[in-house]
């Protein structure tokens, strides 16, 4: 990545202001959702490294997780192979007051499935086809429908798998399926130009995000998912403490003396 192009990304400061008015948003969106008992898929879907971990934590930080649920499945078992394509993914699916965000999703069949030949060309062919109209099934029984794609550069790309491989902390980041797409460049982008032609509908859109600045990635993203959910901020009455009982009643302090207290190092 170029020095000009390094200097045109987000400042922090810049960033975790306007991150901090978007998280006070999500929480009166969570609200709106849980008063109105509405049912909400988000799906991320992008390149390996686009910033879908990242933009994921940025929505979840300030919420609660019961409203807020992420489903990030791991590769099929054997017996979940032998099940219809789509019926791993639906027990996950929201509950009245619930959003689920899909940290990858049934487009695995379209993206990684396909490219790296875990399922058939008949079987990818199927899916695209049938896809749209699983997707109407689901927005028709009543459930908001979100798909968002993020966007990565090659560059970008490379630079975040070389920060990957250099910091012991993101290591884990990094898993063969990472590095053997990152090879098959020109695969993935066949493969996502496929994808969005067959399943991006009036219903049912695909809307793109651009990551390669992380930060504003962040921000457009939450931004746009709050414009896609028309909500209210709720009224609350303000929250008063009850009292305490009186001093004296019992020695909480008493039971704890004699117990073994971690020691402070810090």
């Amino acid at each position: 990545m170029s020095t000009d192009a390094d200097a045109q990304r987000m400042k922090r400061k810049a960033y975790e202001k306007e991150l901090g008015k978007l998280q006070v948003e999500l929480c009166h969106l969570q609200e709106w959702v849980k008063a109105n008992k509405l049912r909400v898929i988000i799906l991320f879907e992008g390149r390996d490294a686009a910033g879908k971990g990242g933009t994921i934590k940025a929505i979840t930080e300030k919420v609660s997780p019961r409203v807020f649920r992420v489903a990030a499945l791991p590769a099929p078992s054997d017996r979940e192979k032998t099940q219809l394509f789509l019926q791993r993914y639906m027990q996950h699916f929201p509950a009245a007051g619930e959003i689920v965000i899909f940290d990858r999703s049934w487009y695995n069949r379209a993206g990684v499935e396909y490219v790296m030949g875990f399922c058939t060309p008949a079987e990818h062919k199927r899916f695209l086809s049938l896809c749209p109209q699983m997707e109407q099934y689901i927005i028709e029984g009543g459930i908001i429908l979100i798909k968002l794609w993020l966007e990565v550069g090659m560059d970008e790309q490379e630079r975040r798998f070389n920060a990957r491989i250099d910091d012991p902390l993101r290591q884990w980041k990094l898993s063969p399926m990472d590095t053997e797409s990152y090879g098959r460049w020109y695969d993935y982008s066949e493969a996502r130009d496929l994808m969005l032609k067959a399943t991006s509908t009036k219903q049912s859109p695909w809307y793109i995000i651009r990551s390669d600045d992380k930060r504003r990635a962040r921000l457009n993203c939450i931004a746009h998912m709050l414009n896609l959910i028309p909500h209210k901020r709720m009224h609350r009455n303000k929250i008063k403490l009850p009292k305490r009982p009186a001093k004296g009643r019992y020695d909480d302090q008493a039971g704890l003396r004699g117990m073994d207290f971690v020691e402070e190092r810090y």
